[in-house]
């Protein structure tokens, strides 16, 4: 396929050449060159004839905090296949969700925690419903589920070992949270695996996109808890990443197919991470001074100081740890819009044993990211009409509100340690690509990246890549991640998709979908 292009210089020349033909001979408007044309397309050594994704929410296209109809139109795969139909790519079929609301029901009852998606509202994120009005989802796992088989197996939520679990689909397992809603609608039977599913359709070539990502992604939203750990890199297939990757790309590539892989961003550069400011308690000056009276924090600066002192007394810690964390715990307010929050922090020296009262709290600083939904938290009252009950002041946020440093170096540590891997096995099989999706993330959020006439950078809501829900890309974000793979197909399987202009256009994808999209 040829694609040709008029050299702008040229439309301008054309425009004096007509204002100027009465003294001008026909001839010299000949002499224009001749119209550019692009190379035609080829696929290299690779075949798309039979192309099937497999991933987790990049893949199925979530976002805004739901998978819809219009969003899944938009995935990355569902991009990529327009492009390789263009030379013997079949068709992609998806399991497309009932409506554009987003959400899940099971019986016609909704799941909880499956709502319908976000939207802008003014001044921020905010529930489609609170927008429209009520609306009745469709998407039901149990009364409508689509017939596959389905080129896009992307399941949002999916870890790694999520991949080869064969109770992943079975709608009996949600009671115990060992199935996902999205991959019960969508399995071939109550007994299959994601892996499996996609290696029946005998695919010969295939995506394999953020895996891992998940597997330290489900600990960060829980603001590192404890209720959703992170995947240990060391272990046996289907338990630990290393040996689960390289069995899924082994597995994958057995029947001679070719695909690409990316590694895992970190996560903690996401908008969902960044947007809550630590200091955004105003005060006056009177509640100030109250917080910082003997009635509320001062006691406790005071029992603090206390407990160090004996400590270092009896040779349990030293002096200058002492002073260290007396300061880092020591709670103080000021009148003013910029207070910092006050957290519980489990790495704290633990002081109950020698007071019960001396919980492991301190004020949150620069260094400590809040998620997002804590900014619809913070000021909250913990009790009903008690103002001296406010959440992230006069009550500490709890673990799940804050990725303290410690915590976000535990993220960084499994993340390199996956990508190590991944890296590994990419060099190590040719017929496998990579893409670079960490480095892609740390760019746009360093300075925004390049996509035709735009800039894409993660600011939330005004940077065009991420969506609403701080983690999951824009229509735009995933047409801007197809051509991506498109550059590291042609780089490794010599095709030319970029070279031939056969790519995704900016324009043609929006970054933000209305709330009357239904």
């Amino acid at each position: 396929m040829k694609t040709k292009i008029m050299n702008t210089k040229y439309i301008w020349l054309l425009i004096i050449l007509i204002g100027f033909s009465a003294c001008n001979d026909i001839d010299d408007i000949d002499r224009i060159d001749p119209v550019a044309e692009l190379p035609e397309l080829t696929s290299g050594t690779a075949d798309f004839s039979n192309y099937v994704a497999i991933g987790a929410s990049f893949t199925a296209g979530f976002t805004d905090n739901a998978l819809f109809k219009a969003s899944q139109e938009n995935s990355f795969p569902n991009i990529l296949s327009q492009e390789f139909a263009k030379i013997g790519g079949g068709s992609f079929v998806q399991p497309l969700t009932s409506d554009n609301y987003g959400g899940l029901a099971a019986g016609g009852t909704r799941i909880p925690g499956f709502d319908p998606r976000l939207v802008f509202g003014g001044a921020g994120p905010v529930p489609l419903e609170s927008v429209i009005g009520p609306v009745t989802v469709s998407t039901d796992i149990a009364l409508n589920k689509p017939t596959g088989p389905f080129n896009n197996m992307g399941v949002p939520g999916a870890k790694s070992y999520h991949l080869l679990f064969n109770g992943y689909g079975n709608i009996a397992n949600l009671a115990t949270k060992t199935a996902n809603p999205y991959f019960v609608r969508m399995a071939s039977s109550s007994s299959a695996t994601m892996l499996g599913d996609a290696m029946a359709q005998n695919p010969t070539f295939f995506t394999l996109s953020e895996i891992g990502g998940n597997d330290v992604l489900g600990y960060a939203l829980s603001g590192g808890d404890g209720t959703n750990t992170i995947t240990p890199s060391a272990g046996a297939i289907g338990v630990g990443f290393d040996a689960t990757f390289g069995y899924l790309v082994t597995t994958l590539t057995s029947g001679g197919a070719k695909g690409v892989v990316t590694n895992v961003p970190y996560v903690k550069d996401l908008p969902h991470f960044t947007t809550v400011p630590y200091n955004p308690i105003p005060l006056d000056a009177t509640t100030a001074g109250f917080l910082n009276s003997a009635s509320a924090y001062g006691a406790y600066n005071v029992g603090i100081v206390q407990a160090f002192t004996y400590l270092v007394g009896n040779n349990l810690i030293s002096q200058a740890d002492a002073n260290a964390e007396i300061a880092k715990r020591t709670i103080t307010f000021t009148a003013g819009a910029n207070n910092a929050v006050v957290i519980m922090d489990e790495d704290l020296t633990d002081l109950t044993g020698l007071n019960p009262a001396l919980v492991n709290m301190r004020q949150a600083t620069a260094e400590d990211l809040l998620v997002l939904p804590a900014s619809s938290f913070i000021g909250t009252l913990a009790v009903p009409n008690n103002p001296q009950t406010v959440n992230g002041v006069a009550i500490p946020l709890a673990d799940k509100w804050v990725l303290t440093p410690e915590e976000q170096l535990e993220i960084k540590n499994a993340t390199d340690a996956y990508n190590t891997t991944i890296a590994s096995v990419a060099n190590s099989n040719p017929n496998i690509a990579l893409v670079d999706l960490n480095s892609i993330l740390q760019q746009a959020t360093a300075n925004g990246v390049v996509f035709d006439n735009y800039i894409l950078k993660t600011n939330l809501v005004t940077g065009g890549a991420i969506g609403l829900d701080g983690v999951h890309l824009t229509a735009r974000g995933y047409a801007y991640l197809a051509n991506k793979f498109l550059e590291a197909i042609d780089a490794k399987f010599g095709s030319n998709f970029i070279a031939s202009g056969n790519v995704a256009k900016a324009g043609d994808y929006p970054t933000n979908y209305s709330p009357t999209l239904q």
